[in-house]
């Protein structure tokens, strides 16, 4: 026996014959989960269907594991996708063969483009079955293309192959991890019968651990400082730019406080905490010549924040630019870096500080932090009263209403650039964004599977996201989460009103192809699904709110009614505002 009592140590049985293909089945299911466990895996979602059976019951039989059971699978999908960003480690989730594979797709394109751990476990017809017309048989190989670490395909289980088991769970959870973490696919044939009883399990390894492991990633080499080094020979006003997925804050904090530089944070940085260094407003800042043309270095740190007006300002400067990446990958969509670094970002920053301080012109990081303030300043005076509630106020109360300890989750399209725009500092606060392909599909079920991983989540969405997703709040009142979602209801897609359609095509066309109005009564909807929903009307009234509903616990939803002109017209009157303050600065 091994250590987890489950008979692991002794020799598989391997009985012959039709009968026993049930027992086969569940056998290789046992054992492969058992190996999920062993490798580290804490939950699993599934989804109802039959070809799958064998895998979901193994699943659902192991009480190490948290099951969720969810009706959808792109919510699902988007579900476990949530559970990967906020613990870093892959959450399986199950399908039955067909389409219901298919509908995993967006959370896998997801997963890859913003390196969220994902193992997707897709239940098939076995090979005899396929191109003859069987029912729910599609081709299921390589569904997902480019976008997974890893596909395997062990066909239907085998006696003969019981030595491979685990290795095949162990390798999916490790190619699904560190150093390049994304989604893997597992294609799982199985021939009926479906339901059997397992036998003993294939050895594993004596001390419990998972059969394969990977090494520690390196810390940053002296090679990789003193190549930025001689990178940024000469420069003395230099920015750093943190975008998303910065593995050590505080360290990359101290180097810019030991440089003298501004850190331009955004939201999912986790640099955005107060310190001096950290500038909440880059936006508002480099819309104005004052500070953003002097700048004379760029080191660019994590993904690429949301703000076209930075990616812009980074694409026209002409100064180096130093890329630093915890999987070296290629985030340059303007291909203006000069150097790109194969680290994490915070060690990277260690490393940095080791050489030593640096030349830097006197006063730089100071104008920055006297322009950020004065920014917020403005932002304080339009916004934080006890007026309407207006989508920029949404998104700096939502932000400033979670515990130490909580998580945001933001929706993509005016949410995510609003909190980038105008929320202040936001410490001892974890935010997640799908940003990988910047949709607004599966970001309720996103913010599910955040909150399932423990913390008190707020999750600040549109309306059309919403819709987008209301399957993700199948069964979410039933879970033990804390999640507080607000809804901003503008009557349509908000952000095609900044866009140049808005005033190129004729109104009512503009609202039949871009604003598209729902006319879904949203209170009506949510509380269909047994959640509670609110509807908040003044500034003061909605941080209580958001406070509020996270300490009692469950699941609520908050909506806040907008008016998209208004909207428009708000966000040129802060710009206006912002770059006065900006202007009229020593």
């Amino acid at each position: 026996m091994t250590d987890d009592g489950r008979g692991a140590g002794a020799t598989t049985a391997q009985p012959g014959g039709e009968g026993e293909t049930g027992d086969l089945n569940a056998t290789f299911c046992a054992a492969f989960v058992d190996e999920l466990v062993r490798s580290g895996v804490t939950d699993a979602v599934v989804c109802p269907g039959s070809r799958s059976t064998p895998m979901a019951l193994a699943i659902d039989g192991d009480e190490r594991l948290r099951v969720h059971v969810h009706h959808d699978e792109r919510s699902a999908a988007f579900l476990a996708l949530g559970l990967g960003r906020a613990t870093g480690r892959p959450a399986p989730v199950l399908t039955t063969s067909g389409t219901a594979a298919v509908e995993l797709h967006p959370a896998v394109v997801e997963a890859d483009l913003d390196r969220v751990p994902l193992l997707v476990l897709t239940a098939d017809r076995p090979p005899e079955k396929r191109d003859v017309g069987a029912a729910q048989t599609i081709d299921q190989t390589h569904l997902y293309g480019r976008s997974v670490r890893w596909f395997a395909d062990p066909g239907p289980p085998s006696w003969e192959a019981a030595d491979s088991w685990r290795s095949l769970a162990s390798r999916a959870v490790l190619e699904a991890g560190r150093p390049h973490p994304g989604p893997v696919q597992v294609n799982l044939p199985f021939r009926e019968p479906l339901v059997g009883r397992p036998g003993p399990l294939p050895p594993g390894r004596d001390s419990g651990r998972p059969w394969h492991r990977m090494a520690a990633p390196s810390p940053a080499s002296g090679d990789q400082a003193g190549a930025t080094r001689e990178a940024l020979a000469g420069a003395e006003r230099g920015v750093i730019v943190a975008g998303g997925d910065i593995d050590d804050p505080d360290a990359v904090l101290a180097l810019a406080d030991a440089w003298g530089w501004p850190v331009l944070a955004d939201p999912r940085s986790g640099c955005r905490t107060g310190h001096r260094a950290a500038i909440a407003h880059a936006d508002a800042l480099l819309r104005s010549a004052a500070v953003g043309d002097e700048v004379d270095a760029v080191v660019r740190l994590g993904s690429v924040p949301a703000s076209k007006v930075q990616a812009q300002w980074l694409a026209r400067l002409d100064v180096p630019q130093v890329v630093v990446d915890r999987d070296g990958a290629w985030f340059d969509p303007d291909r203006t870096a000069g150097l790109l670094v194969p680290a994490a970002p915070g060690a990277w920053a260690r490393a940095m500080l080791a050489l030593g301080s640096r030349s830097t012109s006197p006063g730089w990081g100071q104008r920055w932090r006297r322009a950020d303030d004065a920014v917020e300043a403005v932002l304080v005076d339009a916004l934080d009263g006890d007026g309407s509630l207006t989508e920029p106020g949404t998104a700096r109360v939502v932000a400033g209403s979670l515990p130490a300890g909580g998580a945001l989750v933001v929706s993509s399209s005016m949410p995510v650039r609003d909190l980038e725009w105008f929320a202040g500092p936001i410490p001892g606060v974890a935010v997640h964004a799908n940003r990988g392909a910047n949709g607004i599909d599966g970001v309720v079920s996103t913010a599910v599977g955040v909150a399932l991983a423990g913390a008190p989540t707020a999750l600040l969405i549109g309306d059309i996201a919403l819709l987008h997703d209301t399957n993700g709040l199948l069964g979410a009142a039933r879970r033990d989460i804390d999640l507080c979602v607000v809804v901003v209801d503008n009557g349509g897609g908000g952000i095609f009103s900044f866009l140049p359609q808005a005033s190129a095509v004729a109104p009512e066309r503009f609202e039949a192809l871009f604003a598209t109005p729902h006319g879904v009564d949203l209170a009506a909807l949510v509380r269909a699904h047994g959640i509670p929903a609110t509807t908040i009307d003044r500034v003061a009234e909605l941080g209580p709110a958001v406070a509020g509903a996270v300490a009692q616990g469950g699941v609520h939803v908050v909506l806040v009614t907008t008016d998209r002109a208004a909207n428009v017209e708000l966000h040129d009157h802060l710009h206006r505002l912002t770059a006065d303050a900006i202007s009229d600065l020593p």
